[in-house]
């Protein structure tokens, strides 16, 4: 990647995307640009503010508003920096909304969407065409995000699908969900998993049309899977965190995978955990988590 490089990360006020933008203001030089986004005016301003400080702090960090559920903000932020930058090196989509095991799945079903595919898919629109040759566009998700995680009944709305067809998908489900009928067509209960699978489909569904272009200039557009990471949001849902990974430890397979001279035409596309890609169609329903949580 060229001089003056300009990263972007949403979802960057604490956790992995706070640990994502460390790193990157670590391993990038003085003359790049690591932009730390979040809806939160104040939160964003103090989070920028002590990264800048860190002593390991090598780029220039500036703190953004950013709310990811806003498309047209999305849109807004991408020309903004396409017309002053001449493009992004380095787009890290890590926004996730925080939902309790004890909550509606229901209930918070909107939240969630929006936070997590809604605005996956508009960060793929937006910031795909103005992601400069030899970028990163990673979007986080998880290992749930493989398909053989839904019912067989819903794998045809995903596998080879388009970006416009995930979109469809997640508005039907999000349909069925307010509709109760969602356990009835096969949609699990817990809103994470077809969640997971749409955005890694997601990526799929853009990088399948311009794979030949991007492998040749260097340019890395995948799903990532950081493994378990023990953050606000996760705890609640696990009971043993003896495997899990600081956000610090976490973000650094993310970064090594920013950082790396070319592209492994084995990761275009895919779902990549620790450096390795999982198969799209691995997975098995997690029958036993539904049981657990309130429709």
């Amino acid at each position: 990647m060229n001089a003056s490089r300009i990263a972007l990360v949403t979802g960057a006020n604490q956790g992995l995307g706070r640990a994502l933008v460390e790193g990157l203001a670590a391993r990038m030089g003085a003359g790049d640009l690591v932009l730390l986004t979040g809806r939160d005016a104040r939160r964003v301003a103090e989070a920028a503010a002590e990264v800048a400080r860190l002593p390991t702090t090598r780029s220039q960090v500036q703190g953004r508003v950013l709310d990811v559920t806003d498309t047209d903000a999305i849109d807004r932020l991408a020309g903004e920096l396409h017309q002053q930058y001449g493009g992004v090196d380095v787009v890290i989509s890590n926004a996730v909304a925080r939902v309790l095991p004890d909550e509606s799945q229901s209930e918070r079903a909107d939240e969630f969407i929006d936070v997590s595919n809604t605005a996956t898919h508009a960060i793929l629109r937006s910031f795909g065409p103005v992601l400069r040759p030899g970028g990163r566009l990673l979007v986080v998700a998880s290992s749930l995000g493989t398909l053989g995680h839904l019912d067989a009944r819903l794998h045809p709305l995903f596998d080879g699908a388009s970006l416009g067809q995930v979109e469809y998908a997640v508005e039907s489900w999000r349909s069925a969900v307010h509709s109760r009928t969602s356990e009835e067509a096969g949609w699990p209960r817990w809103l994470n998993v077809p969640s997971k699978v749409a955005q890694v489909a997601a990526v799929r569904a853009v990088t399948a049309e311009r794979r030949a272009r991007d492998l040749a200039d260097g340019t890395l557009i995948a799903s990532v899977c950081p493994g378990m990471v023990d953050t606000a949001t996760s705890r609640p849902w696990f009971s043993d965190f003896s495997q899990a990974q600081s956000p610090a430890e976490a973000a650094r397979a993310v970064l090594d995978l920013v950082f790396a001279e070319g592209v492994d035409p084995a990761l275009y596309g895919e779902l990549v955990r620790f450096g390795k890609p999982l198969p799209w169609h691995d997975g098995a329903p997690l029958v036993e988590q539904d049981r657990m949580l309130r429709p």
